[in-house]
């Protein structure tokens, strides 16, 4: 009779004894470590390394007149600095998931946030536009990394009745991630130099390394051998159709979020208020798309649907950028502007939200889990890249800020008619319940 004291001759666990195979001794002992992996502080570390590495994309908002004083650069050159950040997730997204294959998820986002830390190191000693320019794009590179992996490894390591709640946490990443660095930089600036706080993120981005390593375990990779395969389950992903609309909802938000949020302190300035009042006061926009994200996780695991979700964000963007935007406050109101583009801010994380708990689901059979989220993250950097410049040159062409909801109506509209399309037919907005 076979026992189970030699590791190579497994009993699979519900069935009758008898001796596995190598092939099926490796699929129990990886059901077994992934039951072992899923716990809350491995999704908390996951969602912490990604608010790390969001740092760096906001570090640079509240920073830019400063910057931009020093260095001697135009709107137009500020809207390419705000968004080049992303041009890594344009173009690496479907890369980068296949660099996860070939070296796992968790080696992927160790090898980001090392991109990051270089990055910001470099920036620190850029005496010139074109080299910030150009540390920027590391760091973009470092941004992908982490932020593609982040969805999947939430999902890998999150106890399965906490994953809605998780994958809402992670969704928060971004406007905590908004509000630390908005805030953090507008404050910092007060105190010290530009560069010097470049190279203090620099050494906070060290911090998650021994936190993943302990705590979020190893995911298996498919290893170099299996390269074949790997692009093989990218290109059946990359041929859904879904993956693509999914990628243009999550667009449809991202353009208008991080033109409205990216601009913000410069547009507070313009209202008058000083750079500190006007990097807290974006900070705080950003931290209400945390909480927007937090709630809409929970909704998400209470059963609510998520197409009815979506609707109600893209409604609301459009609604609040009117109200911000269209109308000019007196002074003495100005409090009725701030309050409406934190609303413009808090619904639309509605979106990201469901779209990031939806878009893991929808790799297609024989497809790749990380290789949609890649597609999808390439697919909506497009639009964190381009609606800076968008509303930089509206802004530019009107002579202000009024015209800003031209683009963020426009943009709201096409996502709820892609949302319309994505849920006509097997919609997967009915996966979305909770694990019992």
């Amino acid at each position: 009779m076979p026992t189970c004291h030699n590791p190579k001759r497994i009993v699979a666990p519900g069935t009758s004894w008898r001796v596995l195979g190598k092939e099926e001794t490796a699929a129990v002992q990886m059901k077994m470590g992934q039951a072992q992996q899923r716990t809350n502080t491995a999704w908390t570390i996951i969602v912490a390394s990604g608010v790390v590495a969001g740092l760096h994309i906001w570090k640079l908002a509240p920073a830019l007149t400063v910057i931009q004083d020093e260095l001697g650069f135009s709107l137009i050159f500020s809207g390419v600095l705000l968004g080049v950040v992303q041009v890594a997730g344009m173009v690496g997204g479907l890369a980068v998931s296949l660099l996860a294959e070939v070296i796992s998820q968790r080696r992927t986002l160790i090898l980001g946030l090392l991109l990051l830390v270089a990055g910001s190191a470099l920036g620190a000693f850029a005496p010139s536009a074109e080299l910030l320019l150009a540390t920027r794009a590391l760091e973009g590179a470092g941004v992908i990394m982490a932020t593609v992996m982040g969805p999947g490894l939430v999902r890998l390591h999150a106890p399965a009745k906490n994953l809605n709640m998780a994958v809402g946490w992670w969704a928060a990443y971004m406007g905590m991630a908004t509000f630390l660095g908005v805030f953090c930089t507008a404050l910092a600036l007060k105190h010290m130099p530009w560069h010097l706080w470049w190279a203090i993120l620099a050494a906070i981005t060290l911090l998650p390394f021994p936190l993943i390593l302990k705590f979020v375990a190893a995911d298996r990779p498919s290893g170099p051998a299996a390269l074949r395969e790997a692009v093989q389950r990218i290109a059946i992903t990359a041929r859904s159709g879904r993956v693509w609309i999914s990628g243009l909802i999550f667009g449809c938000y991202t353009v208008q979020w991080m033109a409205v949020v990216g601009f913000l302190p410069t547009i507070y300035e313009d209202f008058g208020l000083s750079p500190v009042a006007g990097g807290l006061a974006s900070a705080v926009v950003g931290g209400l798309n945390a909480v927007g994200a937090i709630i809409c996780g929970g909704l998400l695991h209470r059963g609510i649907n998520g197409r009815t979700l979506l609707m109600a964000g893209f409604a609301l963007m459009s609604l609040t950028s009117i109200l911000t935007f269209v109308f000019e406050y007196p002074a003495q109101l100005v409090w009725i502007q701030m309050l409406c583009v934190g609303l413009f801010s808090l619904a639309g994380a509605s979106i990201p939200t469901t779209m990031t708990r939806v878009i893991v689901d929808l790799a297609p059979a024989g497809g790749s889990a990380p290789a949609a989220m890649g597609l999808s993250q390439q697919i909506f950097n497009i639009g964190n890249f381009t609606g800076p410049m968008l509303l930089a040159f509206l802004a530019t062409v009107s002579g202000g800020w009024k015209a800003t909801w031209i683009l963020t109506v426009g943009f709201a509209l096409l996502g709820a008619l892609l949302t319309t399309v994505l849920s006509r037919k097997n919609s997967p907005f009915q996966t979305t319940t909770p694990a019992r």
